[in-house]
């Protein structure tokens, strides 16, 4: 599927692409990923808590035969574990494993909409701290007069980070699970 689009400006040149983004809320805010990893999006469900995983980890779950992780992405930026609420969503994303895809669940507070972001509406990430560690951040989104934060979703939910961190909670801290 591809989201791409161009348009031609006034004088009748073509412009860069669009890239589309699925916007969603963690708290009161608005965060973005590229629309081109996101497979389905599907409302919250039971998970199958897994021992020894990090606080991330919230479980998996059964996607028509296939067993999903799914990562509560709040904890992943280091914040409280995510309140489940009636319209929390999991967000199925491929990521790529070793050269292989695999489905990878997301957990959501809210999912808003589709967005059209030109290359031009997005700035860097700012430089000094904030409540996300920079390089999780592609950039800054300005659309229809407000700010949405466009996440690295490679770098965010990159499985060979989440490996490593996952064998290390083996090794000590336990999740709660749940």
């Amino acid at each position: 599927m591809d989201v791409q689009h161009t348009a031609n400006s006034q004088d009748g040149s073509v412009e860069e692409p669009i890239a589309q983004y699925l916007t969603f809320l963690l708290d009161d805010e608005v965060f973005a990923m590229d629309i081109r990893s996101v497979r389905e999006i599907i409302q919250h469900e039971a998970m199958t808590p897994v021992p020894l995983m990090p606080a991330f980890v919230r479980g998996v779950l059964n996607l028509r035969g296939a067993v999903v992780p799914v990562i509560d992405i709040k904890a992943r930026f280091g914040w409280p574990r995510a309140r489940i609420g009636n319209k929390t969503c999991i967000v199925i994303f491929a990521a790529t494993h070793e050269s292989e895809r695999a489905d990878l669940g997301v957990l959501v507070d809210s999912v808003s909409e589709v967005v059209d972001v030109w290359p031009n509406q997005i700035e860097p990430p700012p430089q000094f701290g904030g409540r996300i560690q920079r390089e999780y951040i592609h950039g800054i989104g300005k659309v229809d007069g407000r700010f949405i934060l466009l996440l690295e979703t490679a770098r965010l939910l990159d499985l060979d980070e989440m490996a490593s961190l996952v064998e290390k909670y083996g090794k000590s801290e336990p999740s709660t699970g749940g």
